[in-house]
């Protein structure tokens, strides 16, 4: 478990540097994308569902990454982007080609459903912190 999130974080800083992060953020876009990848692995040891890990992960890199756009006054993309990688169904959807290729068509289906659910749970999560944090403002502008 310990590699896995030093391998996010270190993958997370990576693709910072090809995106073009500015450096003074790169360290902090791995810091998201590591704390998610351990809430992910939190709610896998306990509740053991996929989705729910994945979503919650989501949540806490968004989190992040409006709190520290907020601090640092950068978007939030800069912090959002790289740091929801390690969430992202890669393994899933390489699986659901290979099947598909090798003439296994349920499996395909079965991996490309999956990698659909958990690209679904992260875009609802991103959704989700990002309307409680534009309700925030629209609050703050009326006052």
């Amino acid at each position: 478990m310990l590699i896995q999130i030093i391998g996010s974080f270190l993958a997370v800083v990576s693709l910072s540097v090809v995106f073009g992060v500015p450096k003074k953020y790169i360290v902090y876009s791995g810091i998201a994308g590591a704390v998610g990848q351990i809430m992910y692995f939190l709610i896998m040891s306990f509740n053991g569902s996929q989705l729910i890990a994945v979503f919650t992960g989501a949540v806490v890199v968004a989190l992040l990454a409006h709190i520290m756009a907020r601090l640092f006054k950068a978007p939030v993309t800069v912090f959002l982007i790289p740091g929801i990688i390690p969430t992202v169904p890669g393994l899933d959807m390489y699986r659901a080609v290979y099947y598909l290729i090798v003439g296994q068509n349920s499996l395909a289906q079965q991996h490309m459903l999956l990698a659909l659910k958990i690209a679904g749970m992260i875009a609802l999560a991103i959704f989700m912190v990002d309307a409680l944090f534009g309700l925030k403002r629209v609050k703050k502008q009326a006052n």
